[in-house]
């Protein structure tokens, strides 16, 4: 395996030349992956890792199809979208054919955030109205027009809310306001956002949008109960705004039964505008937001030209078309629905075994295990959670967790992901949680078996573990999409009387 470096150089050189907000996956210990194929990624030793939560490889790590098609179109031609190719019109089509008849306009992106940014200026030149109605714990992008709208982010750092931004109750039904006991969860969380249209307009401003994941994936995996988007929908209808639904994280089959997330809430809900990223070019940069002709026909009275350099070229939409082949060649929406089946099944008997799981949530190749420290109380188990995906580091299997309180261990794998694999995973996690609460009132137990990070870190982490501490979650301003490890996340000396 070509190197360039030794991994100390290479963490040297990051350290010197990447900015240090760019956070890496595992950083107290980080892998140095040199190569991947379908499921599995490889360091520089060699070593083999089971990939749980890598949504970008989606038909896997360098699909032999995806690379020759790239390469094909490479040495053909490549430009920009002003000149005229028969690829971007016939990946419109088929990407068209996947969806609801009136999404059919597409403007091709390079990112999910650029999808997102622009799916804000459709929406806000639509009818002229400027404010948006987002979901708590929220993530759409790395803009400044996404961090504003993205509480996941705002909360964690020192940015303000903006007037034109009002954040919703996410639809959480296990530790959220409205629960499984409650009569009618969607509706009493839809209601939350009829409040917030009445009480904005009440001051004189206009909804634009309502924009949310159709699962929500950095809030905690969450699924919104079965007609709550519906409502949600007609009430922002009545407001003049129109429905963006996010799916740059859940699409293109992961959920198994539908291409498409928020297809899984019945056929009498369309959203306005649908953005997409991630999976669409296997991790070449490809992404897209499809809308109605009414909406694209307003965004072009604006006057303003809409052009993307790299958005729609050639050699994206070769890698486009040959995703979408592999989705229906390789039967891989089966695929997700029958591993994902078996997968929840699996974990639903470690529930069964286990005090420390809470909840499984999730639908085909998107699960959430939220982590407690008390089933009853549905305490956060925040300091377990990151034990856990660093030992499950430990046994070549890479996980990560994230939510509120960074309690949910997050399963999205490449959709090759097999009935083995989630045998595998699950045997792991067996092991690590059995030793876990085992160990639980043993405090030189834990202190030596429990290894989540360096030797000083982990021992002042352990301690946390064993004083059954909780943490306040405001003391950790990283704001990370995936579970890292990180000094001001793991270290709770500023709690310990050492």
């Amino acid at each position: 395996m070509c190197e360039l470096y030794s991994k100390q150089d290479t963490l040297a050189l990051r350290k010197k030349h990447i900015g240090p907000s760019c956070k890496v996956f595992f950083a107290a210990d980080p892998i140095k992956i040199v190569r991947a194929q379908r499921q599995y990624m490889f360091d520089e030793k060699g070593e083999q890792y089971l990939d749980c939560i890598n949504n970008v490889a989606h038909v896997g790590h360098c699909h032999p199809e995806v690379v020759k098609a790239a390469m094909k179109q490479m040495e053909l031609l490549n430009t920009n979208s002003r000149f005229l190719h028969d690829s971007i019109v016939e990946y419109a089509k088929r990407l068209s054919a996947t969806l609801p008849e009136k999404l059919s306009v597409c403007y091709f992106t390079n990112s999910g955030s650029e999808a997102n940014d622009l799916a804000l200026r459709l929406a806000r030149q639509y009818r002229g109205h400027q404010d948006v109605i987002t979901l708590d714990h929220a993530y759409h992008g790395h803009l400044t027009s996404l961090i504003e709208i993205s509480p996941y982010k705002f909360q964690k750092g020192k940015d303000v809310k903006k007037e034109f931004v009002h954040v919703a109750p996410h639809p959480d039904t296990y530790r959220g306001k409205y629960r499984e006991d409650h009569a009618d969860p969607a509706s009493a969380y839809a209601d939350e956002v009829k409040k917030i249209i009445e009480d904005a307009q009440k001051s004189g401003r206009k909804i634009a949008a309502f924009i949310a994941e159709s699962m929500q994936s950095c809030g905690g995996q969450i699924i919104p109960p079965a007609g709550y988007f519906q409502k949600v929908a007609k009430y922002i209808h009545g407001a003049g705004g129109v429905f963006i639904a996010d799916e740059v994280q859940v699409g293109f089959g992961r959920v198994g039964k539908c291409f498409w997330s928020f297809q899984m809430y019945g056929e009498d809900f369309v959203p306005d505008i649908v953005t997409m990223g991630k999976p669409m070019g296997n991790g070449h940069p490809m992404a897209c937001v499809v809308t109605t002709k009414e909406i694209a026909e307003a965004f072009s009275t604006s006057g303003m030209e809409y052009f993307n350099t790299y958005g729609g070229n050639p050699v994206s939409c070769a890698i486009g078309l040959t995703v979408l082949d592999i989705i229906e060649n390789e039967d891989l929406r089966g695929n997700a629905t029958r591993v994902g089946d078996y997968l929840t099944e699996l974990l639903h008997k470690q529930k069964a075994k286990h005090t420390l799981i809470g909840d499984i949530r999730g639908i085909g190749l998107f699960i959430g295990i939220d982590l407690v420290k008390d089933q009853q109380k549905r305490t956060p188990a925040t300091a377990e959670a990151q034990h856990i995906i660093y030992k499950m580091k430990e046994k070549r299997v890479l996980l990560s967790a994230d939510g509120p309180h960074r309690n949910v261990l997050k399963i999205k794998p490449p959709m090759c992901f097999t009935e083995e694999d989630a045998k595998f995973m699950v045997e792991q996690l067996d092991g690590i949680l059995t030793v876990l609460e085992v160990a639980g009132s043993k405090t030189e137990s834990v202190i030596s078996e429990m290894t989540p990070c360096t030797t000083k870190m982990h021992n002042e982490a352990h301690l946390e573990l064993v004083r059954d501490g909780s943490i306040d979650t405001r003391e950790n301003p990283i704001s990370k999409r995936n579970g890292l490890c990180m000094h001001k996340h793991v270290l709770f000396h500023k709690k310990l009387k050492m």
